[in-house]
């Protein structure tokens, strides 16, 4: 039997400005489906969620939905009583609905979340108000559930959750998001608005992508046999007296249609245009701490941590909320001194500063003085541009160069933050959850600028998928202070982590094929424990054995150092002008270091084989 249908929107429009929002735009949601509604920021996904949930009105258009249809929205910044306990929010309507077993579904939904009911929700943390406005929305059981980025404000443990709440759900979902893994796990149709018009791809964002892309070429293919007729049509009407003489006019009135096609065809906006300049190198050194601690009040923040950080390092700094992330990226930074131990920071440190709170952005100023205050002109390494130009390459057109920022959205002041960083040499880059409103294509664009500076990134986000295309290590927290050096992105750290660590950390989804599965929470108990030791005992590695695998990371990390000094040797001009024999000496240094790390790196493998 054929799903039933909740919602259908028939050739709706809207415009806000020069371009339609949804141009003639058609659209259904089917019972119980999760659809990913993704776009550029702007495109109006925002809007279409206030037209199905009867907020705004388009312009023209139907929108039927079924009787009684039952539609609760999550906006962005969730409005919670701020008089109410957590527990009062969660039920707060539950008698008018005659919902009674309301009280123990909420009850049962805190001591999940470990949330105390009766504290107020004034001064909660941006994620804790999410997951409260989350809960509320699934308690009342709607059939219809509009979600405007859950995931922001979110750490792993709560976007892990959700996944498990909306898999679990029986209700339909439209969300909107930018978080890639989010989409593949909780998707079963990925909707795009692009240029005021909804296309459909069945599937997650994955499966999307690859759709996507084969769609892409079929447009411009299109539109080049398109161009290509209506040139030669052009070409026709313009010969002059022989074609006025056997002017058709059946093919002059094609020839105007096609050129009103052709108008009306609205091209693809473009791209982020991202650049930057790292300016003079930094030291080899970037940061090295040694036995740090820190405290606010009796609650330990960082508990006798030692690090280093060197010059080219991509670092994401991994943990849940409140554990303390922004205060070890102000430590490493030398903004806060610690409670204990020493940071040593390293010398020519030019660094860029992205806020996850936007605190460096003027709410009066127009963009251009947010850019570059006083000056029309950028200079990015060799390249000078005007200010003007420079928006552009950020997507602000000069007819908004003059706007407050009081008037951009979530996204546009994200962008705009990233402008004003990348308009400065940099050669260390801080982003302090940069992901928050980037549409997917700007994440993308991010990710391929950040994987190719050659100075030094530290990063803390909540995006798995952006930390694993962007870092090659991780500081991650494992609970009652203590912090850890890995190699690797977010999977990597999934795989290497002990499995007894603070239980506020959650292990990745569990695969499946059809999203269908929900994430579990791992709770270590001491059965699981007792196996998991038998099991390490039966490890086919010796004792010198285990001891050689632990110390090889450390001489790989030696050599590869060693080889990043012999190649940049190599590019000094007077190498060259001392003769062939140093030149020699130094090419033949660097094989015998390759040949080194090859032999470490076969050798890392068999013994890593042993133990598995």
């Amino acid at each position: 039997m054929a799903e039933q249908t909740l919602v259908t929107l028939s050739n709706i429009q809207l415009a806000f400005g020069h371009h339609a929002l949804l141009d003639h735009a058609n659209f259904s949601i089917q019972a119980g489906e999760r659809i990913g509604l993704i776009g550029r920021n702007g495109a109006g996904k925002s809007s279409l969620l206030k037209i199905i949930d009867g907020r705004i009105q388009a312009d023209d258009g139907e929108v039927a939905r079924i009787s009684s249809l039952h539609v609760i929205t999550v906006i962005q910044e969730p409005e919670l009583d701020e008089n109410k306990t957590i527990f009062e929010n969660l039920v707060s309507d539950y008698l008018e609905k005659e919902d009674w077993g309301r009280p123990a579904r909420a009850q049962a939904m805190m001591d999940k979340l470990k949330l105390q009911g009766n504290n107020l929700t004034t001064g909660l943390s941006g994620g804790t108000r999410k997951r409260i406005a989350l809960a509320q929305a699934i308690l009342q059981n709607p059939d219809l559930l509009l979600l405007d980025e859950p995931t922001n404000h979110l750490d792993f443990e709560g976007i892990l959750w959700l996944e498990e709440l909306i898999n679990n759900s029986s209700c339909a979902c439209l969300i909107i998001t930018h978080d890639r893994l989010f989409l593949d796990e909780v998707t079963t149709r990925i909707v795009e608005l692009d240029r005021g018009i909804l296309h459909s791809f069945p599937g997650n964002f994955s499966q999307w992508q690859t759709q996507k892309a084969a769609w892409l070429a079929a447009e411009q293919l299109q539109n080049e046999r398109f161009d290509k007729f209506l040139a030669q049509e052009e070409v026709w009407i313009r010969k002059g007296v022989e074609a006025r003489r056997t002017r058709n006019e059946g093919r002059v009135k094609r020839l105007e249609s096609l050129r009103k096609e052709r108008a009306a065809r609205r091209e693809r906006i473009g791209n982020v245009n991202f650049a930057i300049d790292t300016g003079e190198r930094s030291g080899k050194l970037v940061a090295e701490l040694n036995d740090i601690s820190h405290s606010f009040g009796d609650k330990v923040i960082i508990s006798h941590y030692s690090t280093t950080i060197m010059r080219g390092d991509r670092i994401g700094l991994i943990g849940p909320n409140g554990a303390g992330k922004t205060t070890l990226l102000k430590i490493i930074l030398g903004e806060i001194k610690p409670n204990e131990g020493d940071v040593k920071l390293g010398t020519n440190l030019n660094i860029a500063y992205f806020d996850q709170m936007r605190e460096q952005l003027d709410e009066n100023a127009p963009l251009t003085d947010v850019i570059n205050p006083g000056s029309e002109w950028i200079e990015i390494g060799q390249t000078r541009k005007h200010v003007m130009s420079y928006l552009g390459d950020f997507l602000f057109s000069p007819a908004r160069a003059q706007s407050p920022v009081s008037s951009l959205s979530g996204g546009e002041r994200a962008r705009l933050l990233l402008a004003r960083l990348f308009a400065r040499p940099a050669n260390v880059l801080v982003m302090d959850e940069p992901t928050n409103d980037l549409d997917i294509e700007t994440l993308e664009l991010l990710e391929e600028l950040l994987q190719n500076f050659d100075g030094t990134v530290l990063l803390v986000s909540h995006d798995r998928s952006f930390l694993d295309n962007v870092i090659t290590q991780t500081i991650a927290y494992e609970g009652n202070g203590k912090w850890r050096d890995y190699v690797g992105g977010y999977e990597d750290w999934l795989q290497q982590r002990p499995r007894n660590i603070d239980s506020t950390v959650l292990t990745s989804p569990t695969p499946s094929s059809d999203n269908a599965n929900a994430t579990k929470l791992v709770n270590t108990t001491p059965n699981e424990k007792t196996e998991r030791n038998k099991s390490s005992s039966k490890s086919k590695l010796s004792p010198w054995e285990a001891k050689e695998l632990e110390n090889i990371p450390e001489k790989i990390s030696v050599l590869e150092a060693k080889q990043a000094e012999l190649t940049e040797k190599l590019s000094s001009p007077e190498l060259y002008q001392s003769g062939n024999a140093q030149l020699l000496e130094v090419q033949s240094a660097i094989s015998e270091v390759e040949e080194q790390l090859m032999s470490l790196f076969e050798r890392w493998e068999l013994l890593e084989s042993k133990v598995k």
